[in-house]
């Protein structure tokens, strides 16, 4: 596995590199053979250091853990322990995603980064403005079961995942929702 680690306003030193290569590679490999890359980011917010892995384990698998902590050992151990906690959890799915990977059915499709809009409080946001595209990424839609869109989105650290529901063919969504729970909508697709 490839891993890169970089440090945002900050040097991240050989020690700290030697450690993260070897206690990642040795967690991912517990639960991957062939994972593809990993990438951490150090950054220092005011008192605290922030560590982010990212890795992507394998075609549209993606696994993703933040930490704060004292010093930058820390941060990157609370995160690596975040991530080596869903994995053990998903294990066995995991182990049958892999085995049901080539019968999946995807779409590509574009996924596109909004900036804010910043208007004053007093003053109405202008609806006839397009707003402003800052990314444009490619992605894909999956087709997988209700259960496997909650472990990819939990795994991938995101609140929302668009999916072909393999039940049914159709398009669906599960989210998480502020107060904890998975949110799962699923259009009937009648035409009413």
């Amino acid at each position: 596995m490839d891993i890169t680690v970089k440090g945002k306003n900050m040097d991240v030193g050989d020690a700290l590199r030697v450690h993260v290569d070897d206690t990642l590679s040795a967690a991912v490999a517990k639960y991957f053979d062939r994972a593809i890359d990993g990438t951490v980011v150090f950054s220092k917010e005011a008192h605290q250091f922030r560590a982010d892995i990212h890795v992507h384990a394998g075609r549209g698998l993606v696994v993703q853990g933040l930490n704060r902590g004292g010093d930058a050992y820390a941060a990157f151990d609370g995160a690596l322990e975040r991530i080596d906690k869903q994995l053990r959890r998903y294990k066995r799915r995991i182990k049958d995603y892999h085995k049901d990977q080539s019968e999946e059915a995807e779409l590509m499709a574009q996924q596109y980064v909004l900036a804010a809009e910043e208007h004053a409080a007093d003053e109405e946001p202008a609806t006839d403005e397009a707003p402003v595209i800052i990314a444009e990424l490619p992605t894909r839609v999956d087709s997988l079961s209700v259960g496997q869109a909650v472990m990819r989105m939990d795994l991938a650290d995101q609140c929302v995942m668009v999916f072909y529901n393999r039940a049914h063919g159709r398009l669906n969504v599960v989210y998480r929702r502020p107060d904890g729970n998975i949110g799962w909508i699923d259009p009937d697709g009648s035409d009413k």
